[in-house]
C-alpha cells in the first residue's frame, strides 16, 4: 500500500499536534518520518507511536534528514521555531510541498489574535523559500487532543490555502486520510483566517471548559 503513497516528514513531530497527525497518517498507510532537532528524541517519539500502532511504521530522524527523504514535509513546530527550522531544512525542500501548520501564538496571551507583520506566519515562509517550494497552509484549527484516539471522530473541517491548486489538492487528500474534511480555501494569503481562528478556538475552549473545539463549514454538498 505504501508504495503508492508519498513519504511524509513531520518536523516537530514529537509535539502533541505533530505526533497526533503522524499517528493518523501512519495508521492510514503512509510512510512517516518524525523529525526533531535531536535524532534521538525523534527516534524515541517514533518508538512510542509504533507501540500504539502495534507495528513498526514510523521512523525518527533529525529534521534535515527527515526532510531529505520525504516527498511532502509537514511543519508542526511552535511559532518561535518556525523560521529557524525552515532555514535549517530549506536545502531539502526544493520541488516539494511544505504543509505549514504554524499558528502565530505569542505566550502568555495565546487566546488573543497576534498576527505577524508579514500578514500571516505561513506567507512569511513562502517568501523565505521562493517559488521552488509549494507552501500550503492547513490543520491550524485541528485540536491534538483526540488525534491518537482512533475511536474518537475529530470534529473539524480543515481550511487548506495555497497558491498552487494541485498542492492544495494533495493536502486535502492528507486531511481525508486523517478522517477530516479538507476544503479549498483560496490562495496562501487567506491563511491569515485559519491562523487567527486558532486563538478564537482557544478562547472558546477556556470559556466552556472543553478540550478541543473545531470549525464546520455549512452549505456544502455531502462528500463521499
Amino acid at each position: 500500500m505504501t508504495d503508492s503513497l508519498p513519504t511524509l516528514a513531520v518536523l516537530g513531530g514529537t509535539g502533541a499536534e505533530g505526533s497526533g497527525l503522524a499517528f493518523r497518517w501512519a495508521y492510514a498507510g503512509y510512510p512517516v518520518i518524525l523529525g526533531s532537532r535531536s535524532a534521538e528524541k525523534a527516534q524515541a517519539g517514533a518508538a512510542e507511536l509504533n507501540t500504539l500502532l502495534g507495528k513498526e511504521l514510523v521512523r525518527g530522524m533529525d529534521n534535515l534528514s527527515a526532510a531529505k527523504e520525504a516527498q511532502i514535509v509537514v511543519l508542526t513546530v511552535p511559532y518561535s521555531a518556525q523560521k529557524p527550522t525552515v532555514s535549517d531544512v530549506a536545502s531539502a525542500l526544493e520541488g516539494k510541498i511544505l504543509v505549514d501548520v504554524t499558528v502565530p501564538l505569542v505566550p502568555p496571551k495565546v487566546n488573543r489574535v497576534q498576527l505577524p507583520p508579514e500578514g500571516s506566519a505561513v506567507e512569511a515562509v513562502q517568501k523565505m523559500l521562493g517559488t521552488g517550494v509549494k507552501v500550503v497552509s492547513a490543520f491550524q484549527n485541528v485540536s491534538a487532543h483526540h488525534l491518537k484516539d482512533l475511536s474518537h471522530t475529530v470534529e473539524c473541517d480543515v481550511l487548506v490555502t495555497g497558491d498552487d491548486i494541485t498542492a492544495r489538492e494533495a493536502v486535502i487528500t492528507l486531511a481525508k486520510a486523517v478522517g477530516l474534511r479538507g476544503l479549498h480555501a483560496g490562495p496562501l494569503c487567506n491563511s491569515v483566517v485559519a491562523e487567527a481562528l486558532t486563538s478564537v478556538l482557544i478562547s472558546i475552549n477556556q470559556r466552556y471548559n472543553i478540550p478541543g473545539s473545531g470549525i464546520r463549514i455549512t452549505g456544502l454538498p455531502e462528500q463521499d
